[in-house]
């Protein structure tokens, strides 16, 4: 509960009432100088199939990763978050896409009179309002609850509330959405998009042309020898076409042109894939040609461990216990790397078979029951007749 009324207000106050900073609605006061507006909202970036796919596989795949707590009943919270609202990935997943989209993401603590946590609730960003103490020693949140009996609860402490944020401008009180970034190469992909349509329509409005060596004749004349041509073509049943000597008939081809505006949709997924600091491959684009499996999947991994810190420095902070995020669950689901490197260190006398052995065993790649490995020297003993 915070000691001290805010002597700032966080939005701006419009007609007496006051829209948050963090509210969809004042996009509509914030302009640019030609009248254009430089947001982009969560809902509109997700009709663009790039960042849809990518927010997805990140979010997805943070949220297979495996968060470890040292204390128990933290642990428990963790593995079921929310109870019987949905399962524990979907909980993360719809956590971690907001915290893509925003910048920042929102989960209620549900305490009991003890204190102790009971549940944790997602909250999308339209219903937090975020502000700082008057001495700017925290923060306060009022929330809005979808539920009727609940309502609005004002001046929730910082301890209730589980704030994951990205890139910060303000000392990491609040995060900064990566969609800022790309609101000008959406509005170029934009164009390009209405561009090229109007190309595309404008290029195949007429399949051919056909030249009749017959002198001047009128525009309805015309019209019916076209008519006659594509009735004729029809009735060909797509098969060759007979034409007099004084007629030539060319078909149209797609100009090189609107070919090469087909092909500036890689431009934006590659500017899409530089926002979210992940190898624009995973978006089917061509990458480098030089970098192989290994190379990409080693990148791809050090972008989710950018994305990890946030969340496990957070969980540290509001659950006061040690945590960690292993992602090695995503990037290798089969254990085809981890296996690959335990072969490479045993070669190399870094492990030995039974360390190699137990390894495994204890990763699940191997059953538990398998028999102990033995080297060839105790078999040739044990099968030596003599």
């Amino acid at each position: 509960m915070p000691l001290f009324k805010p002597n700032i207000t966080n939005g701006l106050v419009i007609g007496g009432n006051e829209i948050g900073l963090s509210d969809d609605d004042i996009v509509n006061f914030i302009k640019v100088q030609d009248g254009s507006s430089t947001y982009v909202s969560a809902s509109e970036a997700l009709l663009n199939s790039d960042i849809y796919s990518i927010v997805f596989q990140l979010s997805s795949d943070l949220a297979t990763s495996v968060l470890h707590a040292d204390d128990n009943r933290m642990q428990a919270l963790i593995d079921n978050p929310n109870g019987n609202w949905s399962n524990t990935h979907s909980f993360w997943q719809s956590v971690f896409a907001q915290l893509l989209l925003g910048g920042e993401a929102f989960a209620y603590r549900w305490r009991n009179v003890n204190g102790t946590d009971q549940r944790w609730e997602y909250l999308r960003p339209s219903q937090v309002s975020v502000f700082a103490l008057r001495d700017y020693s925290g923060l306060f949140y009022n929330v809005t609850f979808d539920s009727p009996e609940v309502g609005v609860i004002q001046n929730i402490p910082v301890s209730d509330m589980i704030h994951f944020r990205l890139l910060s401008q303000n000392g990491g009180a609040t995060g900064v959405s990566p969609l800022r970034s790309l609101a000008s190469e959406l509005a170029i992909k934009k164009s390009s998009n209405n561009l090229t349509l109007s190309a595309l329509a404008k290029s195949v409005m007429a399949p051919g042309i056909l030249k009749i060596d017959t002198g001047l004749v009128n525009s309805e004349t015309k019209s019916a020898i076209s008519r006659k041509f594509v009735q004729q073509m029809t009735s060909s049943g797509n098969g060759p076409v007979v034409i007099d000597k004084l007629a030539d008939y060319t078909p149209l081809e797609v100009k090189g042109d609107v070919s090469k505006l087909l092909a500036q949709t890689d431009w934006t997924s590659k500017q899409i894939a530089k926002a979210y600091g992940v190898p624009d491959s995973i978006l089917n684009g061509t990458g480098d040609q030089q970098s192989s499996l290994q190379m990409i999947g080693g990148e791809y991994a050090k972008s989710l461990t950018r994305y990890s810190s946030a969340i496990v420095s957070e969980l540290k902070n509001k659950l006061n216990t040690q945590v960690s995020m292993d992602i090695k669950p995503a990037i290798d689901p089969v254990n085809d790397d981890y296996t690959t490197n335990i072969a490479t260190f045993q070669q190399n006398g870094l492990l030995s078979a039974e360390q190699a052995q137990w390894l495994l065993k204890n990763s699940g790649y191997l059953p538990q029951d398998m028999p102990e490995y033995e080297p060839n020297g105790k078999e040739d003993a044990n099968n030596d007749p003599n």
